[in-house]
């Protein structure tokens, strides 16, 4: 699947020069970290158990979820270290920032894992979560008929390389059999989205929440069925933080400690749902309570699947989507992008926690 030539110069340019800015300059953060072999005798390493006091690490939060589920829950206080917190929207963001030093691990999406990966950048997946796969939908612009993946020919789609929702557009035309060149990809920063397809500077939105409920405002606003779109999405987002900060005694310690918190806290939503509605998504998000209730009721389950052959797998798939469109610069592994020691944490803390590991057969 490729794109008409004027347009994929366009975009592989784009992206093969930022991803490659990223490549040189993570490599000099990392002491020039062979990206064949990431991380090392690292991960030989078991992980420290022991915090030293002193330790501080800097989460790259997004929409400040992760922040409002560690204090909603409790378990902020908890931690044997001290969180600093900052915010930004997508993962190339977060990216930049690792690539300067700037936060220590984040949660994201399923994608910008892999761009990390092509980039050379070493920043491990040391934890996952899974909500309902019908997360992300096709939003439709006002005036715009679009029922069926086949309707997207033709159509201006809003793309973001680097998230999830690159990986959603890519799997909803693989899906209805469509090429990158048979559509106009319009490359966007995710926080411009809601306007682009609310205006009709694009036809297509791929959205998730809150941003789809604030677009269904819209007088003639529609999403494309989720019986169309049903396998485009995964509902997979991850925990990743920085190989320096695996490889420091402390900060891996750290990071030990606030995997086993991500999966209570996010394990306290799904037992707290009324009044994760009302925190998050009321006071936090500004959202009315209805809109609330419909987002929490829409997103299921947290689940916490183990970092395992099955995990890396379905990473794979997602990555060899992304290759087969061109966007991706080089092939990657998936389990290059794994830091499996964290793996005995997420099970100990599951299963401690009465969560699960997978969501439930539908």
């Amino acid at each position: 699947m490729h794109q008409p030539r004027s347009l994929a110069a366009r975009l592989r340019h784009r992206s093969v020069a930022v991803l490659l800015a990223v490549a040189t300059v993570g490599m000099a953060l990392t002491g020039c970290t062979n990206s064949d072999e990431p991380g090392g005798a690292a991960l030989d390493t078991p992980l420290p158990t022991e915090v030293p006091p002193g330790t501080t690490l800097v989460i790259a939060d997004q929409q400040e979820r992760f922040q409002t589920a560690l204090r909603a829950s409790g378990e902020l206080e908890k931690l044997p270290f001290k969180v600093e917190f900052a915010n930004f929207i997508g993962g190339p963001e977060i990216l930049e920032a690792f690539r300067a030093g700037a936060a220590d691990v984040a949660p994201v999406g399923d994608v910008p894992p892999i761009h990390a990966l092509a980039a050379g950048q070493d920043v491990p997946i040391i934890a996952a979560y899974q909500t309902d796969p019908k997360g992300i939908k096709l939003a439709v612009a006002p005036g715009v008929t679009a029922t069926r993946l086949t309707d997207l020919k033709g159509k201006k789609i809003a793309y973001a390389e680097g998230t999830a929702q690159q990986a959603a557009v890519l799997r909803a035309l693989d899906k209805a059999g469509l090429s990158t060149s048979d559509v106009e990809l319009v490359r966007l920063q995710l926080a411009d989205f809601n306007d682009a397809v609310r205006t009709g500077q694009v036809d297509i939105a791929p959205l998730n929440e809150p941003r789809l409920t604030r677009f269904l405002r819209t007088p003639g606003a529609t999403v494309i069925p989720d019986s169309e779109t049903e396998g485009t999405y995964f509902g997979l987002g991850y925990l990743y933080a920085r190989r320096e900060a695996t490889q420091d005694p402390a900060k891996s310690a750290a990071l030990r400690a606030l995997v086993a918190a991500f999966v209570r806290s996010f394990q306290w939503t799904n037992i707290h749902r009324d009044e994760w509605a009302r925190i998050y998504y009321i006071e936090n998000q500004k959202l009315s309570a209805e809109d609330a209730g419909r987002i929490v009721d829409s997103l299921g389950e947290f689940t916490f699947p183990r970092l395992d052959q099955h995990l890396i797998d379905q990473q794979q798939a997602t990555i060899d989507v992304i290759d087969a469109a061109g966007q991706l610069p080089r092939a990657v592994d998936a389990a290059d992008g794994f830091d499996q020691r964290f793996d005995e944490v997420i099970g100990q803390t599951v299963t401690a926690a009465g969560a699960r590991f997978e969501q439930e057969k539908r």
